[in-house]
């Protein structure tokens, strides 16, 4: 019996029955194999009194602030090795559910909060859905981002509410939506104001007990269904979304496929068939090693944000960004979009209010996906104020710096500021790969300065560096931390060190990619390989994206820095000089047309092959020599204490770098191929190519990066 499950209650009052999700001591309700089975004796309890016309009504709601039900729970299917003991999970989750979907009484579902995996696929088995209108009210189906598919009847009735191609959309990219987007796609009935959520839930669910009718089932007509979910239609969007599906994964992510197939076809069979189709997907997929390796990254993104540094942080209540350029208009409006009133700061009134109009218009462009309301995004928009005089900054908690990547620029910034703030300010410097300690050098308040390094686009990346200089306190530490937690960032704390943890092993994968091109490999044939390999984007696309002049300036610290490793091939002045800048400019390798790459920048390539100096290496090879200094560097930079575990670093990676998530991390990916294997590579390509494959003394050393 499970009647000692404290995770959720039963209460009956006038003909309502109530199960109320409350689990203790955690800010989220999960459904746990317990909780399922306690959610089964209540269904029973419920029966039995619906039988005996005690109860007329269910409702199902979560007592947790901004939390419905958050999903499965990973620790528990992480534990389960085969495929068959997790299809049996599956089945019986679904059995569950199944018998919540035939309960005799009208079932009203009442989200306030994040809804997302088995909590979503709870709610498509009641009859009636009314949603919160607070921004954390959030749905999705993420399983297919950790290797999965919906496991409990999210593929079966999700299609035959909301129709095919809406309803992949949210299993195949495992976004989240509001309430809003969720009413105008069919998958709520009703979306109701937060401050009075609760009582309006329960006065629907009390008016369908006394047999009224509230809410009336958002269904499509039978003519509908057969237009877009027909077998002509269905045959259609399968073939066209698979293509689409491998064009994007190039094969490494198998879930997504499978989820595709499962879902499609389940809408050609019988309801049972469909449910049982999707539980053999679910458990074949939980015993891949990509759906391993994707809910380990999870766990290790996660828990890198859990993990924070000692000291005692401040609330930032009001904040600044000096430099209203890309970047510095980026930072701002991740303030504006918390509601944390943000001064953005140049040296003219133009290009401030440049800066502010590209921060409005990032806000404009949020408040689609996350159903704002006018008024919501007035507020943010209004948290924007322009300055131009260091003297206006007497209020703000913390600064970010965000001007010319020079120190002496910098310098003289950070030194004029302090000049005009409080002592408590955090002055936070958002340098790619400067020494955050030289820039402490001459301030009166070294201990409140700190490197907090946005990746750009801001509003994308998900990464920050917290950067410890030789001087920084540990309060100051603990706000910079704090903050990037508030701004919705993944945050690391790291050791002032060039190029810090990213740059720095992005400069070693990059030095490299320029040594292959040297060889006379071309553009696409380097892309290539590495989007096979599972990287977002091939390593030139990504110095296009960076922009040129930025990736010369981090090329050339780090050579100072750490010397022949990262001296670049001479073919990379040829490509400097041709005057390309890369996407900003509207052209680097690729040729860019509405901010996409359209195809490989003929001039460019053109003058590769009349620069290249030796012949082409193998695509096998190449590929080893761009993932091993990769690899190398980062160990280094874990030898040289700039992070303090392997786990940070490969939150850094994966988060920060693009490394793909399906192989666990970079440094677990090592661990995978074998140390000893990885130093006799390095090795080889030490004594074939240059010593910058000299392997690094962590990798001799070390047996394994994780204790498993």
């Amino acid at each position: 019996m499970n009647s000692e499950v404290p995770d959720l209650h039963l209460e009956a009052r006038d003909g309502l029955a109530l199960i109320t999700f409350d689990r203790p001591d955690s800010k989220v309700n999960l459904l746990a194999s317990p909780v399922m089975l306690r959610l089964e004796e209540l269904l029973g309890d419920i029966e039995t009194r619906i039988a005996r016309g005690e109860i007329r009504t269910l409702l199902i709601r979560s007592a947790k602030p901004g939390n419905f039900i958050a999903g499965a729970d990973l620790d528990e299917l992480a534990r389960f090795e085969d495929a068959r003991s997790v299809t049996a999970i599956s089945r019986r989750g679904q059995e569950i559910f199944l018998r919540l979907e035939r309960l005799r009484v009208p079932t009203v579902a009442a989200i306030d909060g994040t809804c997302v995996g088995g909590g979503l696929e709870l709610v498509l088995a009641c009859d009636y859905r009314v949603a919160s209108r607070d921004r954390k009210t959030r749905l999705g189906l993420p399983e297919t981002r950790l290797g999965l598919c919906p496991g409990l009847g999210g593929t079966v009735r999700l299609p035959r509410l909301v129709g095919l191609r809406p309803a992949l959309d949210l299993i195949l990219t495992g976004r989240q939506i509001g309430a809003i987007a969720a009413y105008d796609m069919g998958l709520v009935d009703r979306v109701l104001d937060a401050p009075t959520f609760d009582e309006e839930a329960v006065a629907i669910a009390t008016a369908f007990a006394r047999d009224a009718q509230p809410l009336e089932t958002r269904r499509r007509s039978a003519v509908a269904r057969l237009i877009k979910d027909g077998l002509p239609a269905r045959w259609l969007t399968h073939r066209l979304m698979r293509r689409s599906v491998f064009e994007h994964t190039q094969g490494h992510y198998p879930a997504l496929p499978e989820a595709l197939d499962v879902t499609v076809r389940g809408l050609g069979m019988s309801v049972k068939q469909a449910h049982d189709a999707e539980a053999q997907a679910f458990g074949k997929l939980a015993a891949t090693p990509e759906s391993k390796n994707l809910i380990s990254a999870f766990r290790l993104v996660g828990d890198a944000k859990k993990r924070r540094p000692t000291g005692t942080a401040a609330t930032v209540n009001h904040a600044a960004v000096i430099g209203a350029g890309v970047m510095g208009a980026g930072i701002a409006e991740l303030f504006a979009f918390q509601s944390i009133p943000v001064q953005v700061v140049d040296t003219n009134e133009n290009l401030v209010r440049t800066g502010i109009d590209r921060a409005r218009a990032l806000l404009e462009r949020v408040a689609k996906r996350v159903d704002w309301s006018d008024e919501d995004l007035q507020t943010r928009r209004d948290c924007l104020v322009a300055v131009t005089d260091f003297a206006d900054l007497g209020q703000t908690d913390l600064i970010v710096e965000a001007v010319l990547e020079r120190m002496d620029v910098k310098r003289a910034v950070l030194g004029q500021l302090e000049q005009h703030i409080p002592a408590s300010t955090v002055l936070a410097t958002n340098t790619t790969a400067l020494s955050i300690s030289e820039l402490q050098e001459g301030l009166d308040r070294p201990a409140r300065a700190c490197g907090l390094h946005f990746f750009n686009p801001p509003h994308r990346m998900q990464l920050v560096e917290v950067v410890r200089g030789a001087r920084t306190d540990d309060d100051t530490v603990a706000t910079a931390f704090q903050l990037a937690l508030r701004l919705g960032k993944t945050p690391i704390v790291v050791e002032d060190s060039p190029g810090f943890v990213v740059n720095r092993v992005l400069a070693a994968y990059l030095t490299e990619v320029g040594h292959l091109l040297q060889t006379g490999m071309g553009v696409l044939t380097i892309d290539q390989i590495m989007r096979r390999f599972g990287m977002p984007m091939g390593p030139l696309r990504l110095v296009d994206e960076i922009g040129f002049d930025v990736v010369a300036q981090i090329s050339e610290t780090m050579r100072r820095a750490y010397g022949e490793r990262f001296v670049p091939a001479p073919i990379v002045a040829e490509v400097l000089n041709s005057g390309v800048t890369g996407r900003k400019g509207g052209g680097g390798f690729y040729i860019y047309e509405g901010g996409k790459a359209k195809r490989v920048n003929r001039d460019v390539a053109e003058r590769l092959p009349r620069s290249a100096e030796v012949p082409a290496v193998e695509p096998a090879d190449a590929r080893e020599r761009m993932v091993l200094r990769i690899i190398n560097e980062a160990t280094l930079t874990l030898d040289d204490g700039v992070v303090d575990d392997p786990e940070t670093l490969d939150v850094a990676m994966i988060v920060g770098a693009g490394f793909p998530p399906f192989r666990g991390g970079l440094l677990r990916y090592a661990d995978s191929l074998g140390l000893d294997r990885i130093v006799d590579r390095l090795q080889h390509y030490a004594t074939l190519v240059d010593s910058r494959f000299d392997p690094a003394p962590g990798l001799v050393e070390r047996k394994m990066f994780y204790d498993y």
